[in-house]
């Protein structure tokens, strides 16, 4: 209970949590849509997810602050890659962040003569940009512990005197491909945070690539990707070792 205490007293805790109820709203509105006799239940939904993604609006609104703070952080990794990818992505969370605010006051009707989806794509696009920069620090991270892993296994291979098996051609054409899922497989395993941080980008970037028309898809597979991204989310702000650290 404490420490369910702890999680949600903090503002990434309660907007990870307000995140999940709104994908698992979009998630059970796209399943149940379909059926005959669910209208109600579909349309209570939506009004929840609704009124789940306003509230969200209000956690975020101090982001600008972090995510600035974050990019200082970044700046001073020493790996040139995380270095580069993390401070770009910061700087572009930066602004998808200013766009989120010019929306929030726009919806509020603070200012009304704001084009909001001239703004919606800026921020969908801004967002896009830090996602696929995250995903390249994460594919660079796995590579690293995927040489490393390939490393450790060639000097105990060297340092046995067992003969190599026999293969066949047929095993020699599907070997590379084995080697490598084993390898990839091996990695993400020894590295939670690792797996944790690519599992949440691979779900957020589904959002931005269909308001963007770059791969088109339908309210399911967004929710199901949302929701996969923000139980990692609560996994991460619950446990704060599984974050991935800036090396």
């Amino acid at each position: 209970m404490d420490a369910f205490t702890r999680f949600t007293n903090q503002t990434q805790g309660r907007d990870r949590l307000f995140r999940a109820t709104q994908y698992t709203c979009m998630l059970l509105r796209y399943l149940l849509e379909p059926k005959a006799g669910k209208e109600k239940v579909v349309m209570k939904l939506k009004e929840l997810e609704s009124s789940v993604s306003t509230g969200r609006k209000w956690f975020r609104l101090g982001n600008v602050v972090h995510a600035v703070q974050a990019t200082q952080q970044s700046i001073h990794a020493t790996d040139l890659v995380p270095r580069l990818c993390l401070t770009l992505s910061n700087l572009n969370r930066v602004i998808y962040f200013i766009c989120d605010t010019i929306l929030w006051v726009r919806s509020v009707g603070l200012a009304s003569g704001i084009n909001k989806e001239k703004w919606r794509m800026w921020a969908a696009r801004h967002y896009y940009y830090s996602l696929l920069l995250s995903l390249v620090r994460d594919l660079y991270e796995i590579s690293l512990k995927m040489e490393q892993i390939a490393h450790d296994r060639a000097k105990k291979k060297k340092s046995s005197f067992q003969n190599p098996p026999e293969h066949s051609v047929a095993d020699e054409e599907t070997e590379w491909l084995q080697s490598f899922l084993l390898l990839l497989f091996r990695s993400l395993r020894s590295h939670p945070p690792l797996l944790l941080d690519t599992v949440k980008n691979l779900g957020d970037i589904l959002n931005p690539l269909n308001q963007l028309g770059i791969y088109k898809s339908n309210a399911g597979v967004i929710g199901l990707g949302g929701l996969i991204s923000s139980i990692a989310g609560i996994i991460i702000v619950a446990y704060p070792q599984m974050k991935l650290k800036i090396r």
